[in-house]
């Protein structure tokens, strides 16, 4: 997997234009001062929660006796349920539940709004798969977290500029690509595990 091909996955699994509404309706109570200061804050968190994840997610396989095939179809299948609700979400408010009352910190905007169990598992099978780059996974996440944080940081603009209804399509879109992907991750970990049994 290329470096660009990595981040676009990443991009994909952070579902920014999806993260949209429930992102404006969890600031909705914050002072509008105060919006853009708790966004770039949970931003900055989720960045660090998956640098570390990418950094030490290695020694966590190591530590749990994990293989990389069982990395790789788990992955895949949660990639598989999180494409799926974005496809066809639930009234209860999208893929993380229902927002709480008051200015949200780390649950649920940096984790799993951004830094999401899918989004690690990714990171996981990166360095799992190729251990020597971590360097470019370190690089495709960065380039996914500044795409995903430009789309978060101009909601507002985007919600007036494109609607509910059109953020909705692109949500579907990248819901079917991320099955799509998701698919390939898990027919990926089953081959491995059939060559290696």
């Amino acid at each position: 997997m290329t470096t660009l091909s990595a981040g676009i996955l990443l991009f994909l699994i952070m579902d920014p234009l999806g993260n949209v509404p429930l992102f404006l309706s969890l600031l909705k109570d914050v002072p509008p001062k105060r919006r853009r200061v708790v966004l770039i804050r949970e931003l900055l968190i989720a960045l660090a929660v998956l640098m570390g994840f990418l950094i030490g997610g290695r020694h966590l396989l190591e530590l749990l006796q994990l293989r990389q095939e069982s990395i790789s179809i788990a992955g895949g299948i949660v990639l598989f349920l999180i494409g799926i609700r974005m496809v066809f979400p639930t009234p209860d408010g999208g893929i993380f539940g229902k927002p709480g009352q008051g200015e949200p910190f780390i649950v649920p905007m940096a984790i799993p709004g951004v830094a999401g169990p899918s989004a690690m598992s990714a990171l996981l099978l990166l360095t799992n798969t190729a251990p020597g780059r971590t360097a470019d996974w370190a690089t495709a996440l960065l380039l996914a977290w500044l795409a995903t944080a430009a789309i978060l940081l101009s909601a507002t603009y985007l919600f007036r500029w494109l609607g509910e209804s059109v953020l909705t399509a692109l949500e579907r879109v990248m819901g079917m690509l991320l099955i799509a992907l998701s698919v390939q991750m898990f027919m990926g970990g089953v081959t491995a595990y059939l060559r290696a049994s």
